[in-house]
């Protein structure tokens, strides 16, 4: 089987035999803290969209587990569990992003 020169393996530190690790396990993967920069990322859009980046994300969330749900999943691993009321909290932000988008452009 060929190498695919695509997929590349992270760069890590390499420890000499004998040192002491620095704090993880010795063999095992160290952590990549990939989900920190998405949400830094969805912050940083966020700060520079404003309401209109709380309807995009919200909406794409909201349709997202309204497919899930009618495939069947009922519970998630979202903190709030039941997809139901995920699907409530998500279209509440939907609503409060459109408010927020419709007063900003009757305040200006």
């Amino acid at each position: 089987m060929s190498h695919d020169p695509r997929i590349v393996e992270p760069q890590r530190l390499e420890t000499t035999p004998g040192a002491p690790s620095r704090g993880a396990a010795s063999g095992a993967e160290a952590y990549d803290p990939l989900r920190l920069c998405v949400y830094a990322t969805v912050a940083l859009l966020a700060w520079l969209l404003g309401p209109v980046a709380v309807v995009v994300f919200a909406a794409l969330g909201f349709v997202g587990y309204w497919r899930a749900r009618r495939a069947g999943l009922l519970r998630s691993r979202c903190k709030l569990g039941d997809t139901r009321i995920v699907l409530v909290y998500l279209a509440a932000l939907v609503a409060t992003g459109v408010t927020g988008i419709v007063l900003g452009w009757w305040v200006w």
